[in-house]
């Protein structure tokens, strides 16, 4: 009894070091690991560029609409411009 079950308890080691070696070839975890941190470094370093262009659409956009809501202003009768109400057909 006591030989059947440690057979059993070896072969289900065995069984799970080989899991994990077939996991640890096709995962390759310190590889992903490395690749991450490069990643992050590439993020980190490259955040004052991706803040401008963020900032830069954000103007941009910002431009777009002032336009549209002055074409609105000088093509319709109201006056949702002089105060805090705003035109409800937009």
């Amino acid at each position: 009894m006591f030989q059947e079950t440690l057979n059993l308890y070896i072969r289900r080691i065995l069984d799970f070091l080989m899991y994990a070696k077939n996991y640890i070839i096709r995962r390759n975890p310190i590889k992903e690991i490395g690749n991450s941190i490069l990643e992050g470094i590439k993020d980190f370093l490259t955040i004052k560029k991706k803040l401008k262009m963020a900032q830069y659409r954000l103007n941009y956009h910002n431009h777009q609409l002032q336009k549209m809501e002055q074409l609105i202003a000088q093509n319709a009768d109201h006056n949702f411009l002089k105060g805090s109400n705003l035109d409800q057909k937009r």
